[in-house]
């Protein structure tokens, strides 16, 4: 652990000679005030969370160096709900517990070839799959990083970072099965080369969940593949955009369970003008059939995934395929609304082994954009077949950022 702060400490100490320059300071302040109700079939009563989450911090910027420091705090206002670590077993979880934290705090190198973090900050990989800083949740996930990104030629670019501890949605009050911080030694690497019709990634995720009481250890995981991702302008009105992933997940450090899955990923999104529709398959596979045999992707942002009525956030232990497809209109202007857009998704849920239909969803967000507000409605419905039970959440929310 002492050589990780120093570590830190001698890269501040080289940001010394740049204070001669102009210091250039930004406020960072944003907030969020939303409602989320959820109907869960075999619980008594339903989730009523009524919560506020406000970031503020500053940044200052002197040549290529910058510093940053953001704290975060989440106030519980309507507390009818079990927020995962308090309240009632009898309502459903609404993973939004009251927080008081320190989100970020680090200290940058940035040239047009190097980029040096070091400290606590936000990481996000790719499209969130493997690795994000959870921005749905009022307490964002946030990492204790050395990172580095290299571009040494156009196009090329290695992106590595090393992370001591992950700090969880789940705030001060994290124990047990649900820490505040989860330590370890966890190494996170892609390549990427952009090409004239998309990005090819390289990656290789060694995680390493070094607390015994988060699932004994059997989220450690080392995961190794590839993704594709572009679009390509079909006329002046239509765009084709689309990604392709496979990933080979095996055991890790001190995991007890000795196993092997594969990832796939392929997606589609047309724009026709206004329009957007999109469709895709995604499968998490499964070895054994055995709890947590099957792929992970612990450090995700996983509401992007699976639907948002979250059943999903653990793999099954067969496994999962998701078959999503869907569409999105957006209108600019209207009145006094910058940006007002629709969008619903249907997922058909089956299990990756022995082919079992878990249920199926369907989610819908309407949202506007008013200068620097982002009023939302967001609704989920997960009809259960063999797995869960039938679910519907709601979600009314306003954000504001400076």
């Amino acid at each position: 652990m002492k050589s990780r702060y120093l570590l830190t400490a001698a890269i501040a100490a080289v940001a010394g000679p740049a204070c001669a320059q102009p210091i250039v300071l930004k406020p960072l302040a944003e907030a969020r005030l939303r409602y989320e109700g959820v109907d869960q079939d075999g619980l008594a009563r339903d989730a009523d969370a009524l919560t506020m989450r406000v970031r503020g911090g500053l940044a200052a910027t002197t040549g290529h160096w910058s510093v940053l420091a953001e704290g975060q705090g989440t106030l519980g206002i309507v507390n009818d709900y079990n927020d995962g670590l308090h309240g009632p077993a009898n309502r459903p979880i609404v993973a939004d517990p009251q927080d008081i934290a320190l989100y970020r705090a680090q200290i940058q190198y940035k040239s047009k070839a190097l980029a040096l973090t070091a400290g606590r900050q936000k990481i996000a990989l790719d499209d969130e799959r493997f690795v994000g800083p959870v921005g749905f949740r009022q307490n964002g996930q946030s990492f204790d990083a050395v990172r580095a990104e290299v571009t040494p030629i156009k196009g090329l670019k290695a992106d590595v970072s090393y992370v001591w501890s992950v700090r969880s949605i789940w705030g001060i009050d994290g124990a047990g099965l649900r820490q505040q911080a989860v330590s370890g030694d966890n190494v996170l690497a892609n390549l990427s080369y952009a090409t004239p019709i998309g990005t090819l990634t390289g990656f290789a995720y060694l995680v390493d969940q070094d607390e015994f009481a988060v699932q004994g250890y059997r989220l450690s995981s080392q995961t190794y593949g590839g993704r594709f991702a572009g679009s390509r302008p079909l006329s002046k009105t239509v765009k084709l955009s689309y990604q392709a992933s496979y990933a080979r997940q095996s055991d890790y450090h001190r995991n007890p369970n000795d196993y092997r899955a594969d990832y796939y990923l392929a997606d589609g999104t047309l724009d026709i003008a206004a329009l957007k529709l999109n469709a895709g398959y995604e499968v998490l596979g499964a070895d054994k059939g055995v709890a947590l045999t099957s792929f992970q992707t612990p450090l995700a942002t996983l509401f992007k995934f699976n639907g948002w009525a979250d059943k999903f956030l653990t793999t099954p232990a067969n496994g999962l395929r998701d078959l999503y497809g869907g569409g999105g209109y957006a209108f600019k202007k209207v009145g006094p609304i910058d940006l007002l857009s629709f969008q619903a998704t249907y997922h058909r849920f089956r299990s990756d082994r022995l082919d079992i239909r878990y249920g199926n969803e369907i989610d819908l967000l309407a949202s506007a954009k008013l200068g620097k507000y982002v009023v939302s409605a967001r609704y989920a419905d997960y009809d259960a077949k063999r797995f869960a039970t039938d679910t519907k959440k709601l979600w009314l929310s306003v954000d504001w950022m400076l």
